[in-house]
């Protein structure tokens, strides 16, 4: 291992890295409106603008994770921040919706690269006992993305266009790059000299495009056909890793590790219920309240900002008492936002709404830092990059779970068409039951949390 880097400056160039992403996602949200009014996209299809760049980071997030740690977490963090900037440049120039969603795609690869690294560089930067502290700033500066992303982004549309989105985050990627060649020195590379099982890695890839993708055009015949491949695919490549010297993915983690199996079930199921809140509030206050992207963007802004203010207090508490602990309360808390969600109305106040995203980020907060601070806990050094690269696959998958629900119920009760008034009824009966089922699936994901046992 090469010298390590000032601490300082790892923080500051992964916390930049991870505000990228989540400022991307929350800003697009607020833009679908106009993204969909401009480049002719129905209410499928908007679905797809978010779900392409998940499907791509959830295939390719553990693989990249392991060549990781063979061959450089730094290094591959670098490239991951070369690709998604420049995916966003392209998206920019996007004309059609097949290159929109294609570039997506694209950008979802570079995405990968940054979400399997930088949990792992943190991790491998700073002491235990300082773990909980830099993760909570961590998950403090990735929901600050999530808070200016709607703001920012209603501004951009409502002043400039949607496209402006993807510049602002390209310039910002761009100032990335040229941190990380001024002062980021140092690399981390504990496996190195394994050898990369790239038939596990194939396995991987086809098992989760089958599950990700059959969920989106589920109820068709297809979608559940797809889906059962993809669980034979998963009884496939857990045999074929048990079987290998060095497996992409060391099964023995979930095996032998009741803590790290439980922490990435809890972290699936929060996401799975969670993630497409923006995505639904978003078209929710355009479309039904009326609201211009600029006002929506400010209405959305409660959750992230709760998040952004007590994340780091979280994370320094899951130092000092059992993260688990800490863990469960936070989903507790967003169980109570989502089903005060699920009676949502065309009626309903503003201030209701902006109270309830108040409660759901106040639970998002004492969630998020500590089941990570859990996760990393529950491993060695040299499977940090795998350990980061399964707790992001775990995000990833739970958001495309997430946008696969509703895209589902969208399908049944909207169908192939744009969100016209006429098909305001059914757009708003879908939302609710949205959120009933994330409600239902968090309260489970409480006894998940629970479970996990003791980091300490």
């Amino acid at each position: 291992m090469a010298k390590s880097p000032n601490r300082q400056v790892a923080l500051l160039v992964t916390t930049i890295a991870s505000f990228l992403t989540p400022f991307t996602v929350s800003a697009i949200a607020i833009a679908l409106p106009s993204i969909g009014d401009e480049l002719k996209m129905n209410a499928i299809m908007l679905g797809w603008v978010a779900t392409a760049f998940l499907i791509a980071g959830g295939v390719l997030v553990v693989p990249i994770g392991k060549i990781a740690d063979i061959y450089g977490r730094k290094r591959i963090f670098i490239y991951g921040m070369f690709t998604y900037t420049a995916a966003s440049i392209l998206l920019a120039l996007s004309n059609s919706a097949a290159m929109l969603i294609s570039l997506r795609v694209l950008q979802g690869i570079g995405g990968a690269m940054i979400f399997s690294t930088v949990i792992a560089i943190l991790t491998s930067a700073f002491p235990p006992k300082e773990r909980g502290r830099v993760l909570g700033i961590n998950a403090a500066v990735t929901y600050a993305g999530l808070s200016l992303g709607p703001f920012v982004g209603g501004l951009l549309t409502h002043y400039l266009s949607w496209r402006s989105i993807f510049w602002v985050n390209a310039l910002l990627g761009l100032l990335t790059i040229a941190l990380i060649f001024w002062k980021f020195e140092g690399e981390w590379a504990e496996a190195k000299g394994e050898k990369f099982d790239i038939a596990g890695s194939i396995i991987y890839a086809l098992m989760l495009i089958a599950i990700m993708y059959g969920l989106t055009i589920l109820p068709q015949i297809l979608g559940a056909g797809l889906i059962i491949a993809g669980i034979l695919g998963i009884v496939a490549f857990v045999k074929w890793e048990n079987r290998v010297k060095h497996p992409v993915l060391d099964m023995s983690l979930f095996r032998n590790n009741t803590l790290f199996a439980l922490s990435n079930l809890a972290a699936l199921i929060n996401y799975s219920a969670t993630f497409a809140v923006a995505f639904l509030l978003s078209l929710y206050l355009q479309y039904i309240k009326g609201l211009t992207p600029q006002i929506a963007g400010l209405v959305l802004v409660a959750a992230p900002l709760m998040q952004v203010i007590f994340s780091p207090f979280a994370g320094r508490l899951s130092d000092k008492i059992e993260p688990g602990i800490v863990a469960s309360a936070g989903m507790a808390l967003t169980v109570i936002g989502l089903i005060l969600f699920a009676f949502l109305r065309a009626a309903t106040s503003l201030w209701l709404i902006v109270a309830s995203l108040v409660i759901l980020g106040l639970g998002f907060a004492f969630f998020a830092a500590p089941n990570t601070n859990a996760v990393m806990g529950s491993v060695d050094k040299k499977s940090y990059g795998v350990a980061s690269a399964v707790l992001s696959t775990m995000r990833q998958t739970g958001m495309m779970l997430s946008m696969g629900i509703v895209m589902v119920l969208f399908a049944i009760y909207i169908g192939r068409v744009q969100i016209t008034p006429e098909y305001y009824a059914p757009f708003l009966k879908s939302v609710n039951i949205a959120f009933i089922i994330f409600a239902v699936l968090c309260f489970g994901g409480i006894f998940a949390s629970l479970a996990r046992g003791k980091v300490r």
